[in-house]
């Protein structure tokens, strides 16, 4: 494995601002932020106004804690463009990720914010060891998810050679990486194993490949995930982070010479931790929900946006800017699936319009190799249906989570009573058996 580090000249200067510095340009931002959305958004006005808080009462960045948080169901109460704080005709990218029933989130981007978002990516390539003239092969994802795009307007800003190959096509992305011979990949890191175990299968070791950097995110991993691709592989592996209602891939991303958290680009997105239960906001260093308020996004401005994600913030080691740690879990009941959210309410939405099965589920997820599975287990009303008109249910549902969702399941409908209560009575919604490291 070959680092390289950067030299002084190849960052940005705000990437070695002082603190001071940049705190004077975070505060300037916010507040055009927060008169942006004010002022153009009839939600936060009237959010704004129920809390009692005006831009205008942003003094200090402290400031930021006098107003209201930004949830998921805000997005969605407010599908599909209620939160555009441009006329829709200046938003020239919808971006969308899976919501309940018929109403994913949407996000929306001017050209400005495309630039921006670009710009922020090249920077997290650029941190991974990326250099212009670098081939990077993608496989996230192409589409509404921000991951695919996101990955390659940064890596063309950057001045790199793109190969936008998407996801799956397991021995295709073998060949075209000993083909077109790319230094950079970016996927997500249970794929990359599978790509690793496809070079064996071939007879190919994945070490001797022209890969020398992994750049993963859109789910959670381990150290131990980590060691694992970058003993097998040969190459350096560095997180980014990223979530499309704040932006996309790009809001972190780790930089080679340390590995150790994703840089926050702190220029762009202001980070606060908070108490879950209370709200209140935390000092650096303690664990807590991770909250982002937008700094410079045109189309949808993010007012202190609830992510759900456990973790704290560290001081600056690479750039100037703080650090994400690691991922501890979620304030909320999501579940990660191969790069896509699922929340157990959508199963059950989907489950409580089938008048023949019963208001009962239970979600059970383990790893097939290096991949995440989800069975979906529900529960019949009548015992005494005939097999035939139960395996056609199991086929429905499945076809139903896959198309509102956007995952693949394997879906078992068992009798009444089936599915096991607890002491309480409550059936366990969620069966995680997957490893712990």
């Amino acid at each position: 494995m070959v680092q390289r580090n950067p030299m002084p000249g190849e960052l940005e200067p705000i990437e070695r601002a002082s603190r001071d510095e940049l705190q004077a340009l975070q505060l300037e931002r916010l507040q055009w932020s927060l008169r942006h959305a004010y002022e153009n958004v009839p939600h936060y006005r009237a959010a704004f106004d129920a809390a009692g808080v005006h831009p205008g009462d942003l003094k200090t960045l402290a400031d930021l804690a006098k107003f209201p948080f930004t949830e998921k169901k805000t997005l969605r109460d407010n599908y599909p463009f209620g939160l555009f704080a441009v006329p829709r005709e200046q938003v020239v990218r919808v971006h969308a990720s899976s919501g309940t029933t018929g109403k994913p989130t949407v996000v929306g981007y001017t050209q400005k914010d495309i630039d921006t978002w670009a710009g922020v990516v090249a920077r997290s390539i650029r941190a991974a060891g990326g250099r212009p003239g670098d081939m990077v092969h993608i496989a996230y994802g192409y589409g509404l998810f921000t991951g695919g795009l996101g990955a390659h307007y940064g890596a063309e800003r950057l001045g790199c050679t793109v190969v936008p190959m998407s996801g799956g096509q397991t021995e295709k992305q073998v060949q075209l990486i000993c083909d077109f011979q790319p230094s950079i990949i970016m996927v997500t890191p249970s794929y990359m194993l599978n790509i690793i175990e496809e070079f064996q299968r071939q007879g190919i070791d994945p070490a001797q490949s022209s890969l020398k950097v992994g750049i993963f995110g859109a789910e959670p991993w381990t150290d131990a995930m980590r060691r694992e691709i970058e003993e097998r592989a040969g190459i350096d592996a560095v997180d980014i982070y990223g979530l499309s209602e704040v932006m996309g891939p790009g809001v972190a991303s780790e930089c080679i010479e340390s590995k150790d958290g994703p840089v926050i680009w702190e220029d762009h997105f202001y980070p606060e931790i908070i108490d879950p239960d209370t709200g209140e906001v935390l000092p650096d260093g303690e664990e807590g929900e991770l909250v982002f308020t937008s700094l410079s996004k045109e189309a949808l401005p993010i007012i202190r946006y609830r992510t759900r994600d456990l973790t704290r913030l560290l001081p600056p080691t690479s750039r100037s800017m703080r650090r994400m740690g690691r991922i501890t879990g979620r304030s909320d009941d999501m579940l990660i699936i191969r790069g896509v959210n699922v929340f157990p309410s959508q199963i059950e939405e989907l489950i409580l319009k089938m008048p023949l099965l019963a208001p009962q589920y239970q979600l059970v997820v383990a790893r097939d190799g290096h991949l995440d599975t989800l069975e979906v287990l529900g529960e019949l009303r009548d015992g005494g249906l005939p097999q035939d008109t139960v395996d056609a249910l199991c086929r429905e549902l499945q076809h139903c989570i896959k198309t509102y969702v956007g995952v693949s399941t394997r879906v078992s409908l068992l009798p009444p009573q089936g599915i096991e209560r607890t002491l309480t009575g409550k059936a366990r919604r969620v069966v995680d058996k997957r490893p712990k490291n």
